[in-house]
């Protein structure tokens, strides 16, 4: 009997922490712990945002042990009707979508209310991998003008919505798959400088008055104490009064006094600021960057085109959302509705980190097999 109880312990094991990762596995974890903590505080002491974020974890690691264990190849065959219905939804919300707060970002299914861009996270690096890697053999300089157009179709009608910030980090992860599948430096060098040659044209002509304003409040947020400057200026309150070893845990006075706007989402490193100080931001960016360092060093080591392109694209793209969160939040960035990865409350945002993480583990599943 013992060693039929070892037997299906051994199973149960193995199915469950094979297809890991472990150094992933044990960053994810610590940024979820820290996660709850934060979000009972941020919440008031109220357990309803707790209790849904626990369901949707709970669902963001079955999907993750489901995924993990798929190769990598298998999957890409899902990335074109992935991107196809992403793209599809995209124009529902165009057509039929939700608007709160002047923004049309959401889609109601009836069982549940679901935002199309946050599923272009995973389908567009996926599509234009897909691609790179059908040109594999030969790539030729129209392949990549491919590969953007590809990328732009989903940003521009997310740019519709109006979102600019989301549109920016998704067209950074269709770019990022570009720049791993191997774009000349020549090109990146002349795209960078076009870039920067277009921005007048882009302020007076691609953006809205709401997004000028809040770029302008990022010199000097004081000039609209009450209005577009108040988040940067309470959240830059909040931090800085957390000093280097924070005020406790439940002991946020910015926070339990509502000054901090949209403290359970966007803004909840305000909250982690302020209650854990320095000591405690410094212990979240090691494990951020624990997150970006293996899942650089899983792109490195895959063994085709398409695992290398999008472990890549994917581990920048965690980065970039983590970067412009914490820099939005401390009044070096322009305020732009991105969630902080695993640890802002929502469930379509923890659901499709948690697929980045799965693929990224898939990819380091199948290296470590052959």
């Amino acid at each position: 009997m013992k060693n039929n109880n070892d037997s299906l312990w051994a199973r149960c094991r193995q199915l469950m922490w094979e297809p890991m990762d472990g150094w992933l596995f044990v960053a994810l974890m610590a940024v979820y712990v820290m996660s709850m903590f934060l979000l009972y505080s941020a919440d008031g002491g109220d357990i309803g945002r707790l209790e849904s974020k626990t369901i949707h974890t709970i669902f963001g690691f079955i999907l993750l042990l489901a995924v993990a264990r798929i190769r990598p190849q298998t999957l890409s065959n899902f990335a074109p009707p992935a991107y196809l219905l992403g793209v599809l939804l995209l124009l529902g919300v165009e057509f039929f979508g939700i608007t709160v707060k002047g923004s049309t970002r959401w889609l109601n299914l009836g069982f549940v209310r679901l935002q199309p861009s946050e599923i272009m996270k995973i389908a567009l690096p996926m599509m234009v991998a897909w691609y790179f890697q059908r040109y594999e053999t030969r790539l030729r300089w129209y392949h990549y003008l491919g590969a953007i157009g590809i990328t732009m179709v989903p940003v521009a009608l997310i740019l519709k919505q109006p979102d600019l910030g989301t549109a920016t980090l998704i067209m950074a992860s269709g770019l990022f798959v570009v720049f791993f599948a191997g774009l000349p430096w020549k090109a990146l060098l002349i795209s960078a400088i076009g870039f920067l040659i277009s921005l007048p044209l882009l302020w007076q002509f691609g953006m809205h008055d709401y997004q000028k304003t809040r770029v302008l409040m990022l010199f000097d947020p004081t000039k609209d104490r009450l209005g577009a400057g108040y988040h940067i200026i309470q959240s830059q309150i909040a931090i800085g009064s957390g000093g280097f070893w924070g005020k406790g845990w439940l002991n946020g006075t910015q926070t339990h006094l509502d000054y901090i706007p949209e403290s359970t989402t966007d803004f909840i490193f305000a909250v982690y600021g302020e209650e854990f100080g320095l000591i405690g931001n410094i212990l979240l960016v090691i494990l951020y960057l624990l997150i970006l360092v293996r899942g650089l060093f899983i792109a490195s080591n895959a063994q085709t085109m398409y695992s290398r392109t999008l472990a890549g694209a994917l581990t920048m793209t965690f980065f970039c959302y983590v970067f412009v969160n914490m820099g939005m939040v401390s009044g070096i960035l322009p305020v732009v509705g991105v969630p902080l990865p695993l640890v802002s409350y929502g469930g379509t945002a923890t659901l499709s980190i948690m697929m980045i993480l799965a693929l990224l583990m898939g990819i380091s599943y199948q290296t470590r097999r052959h």
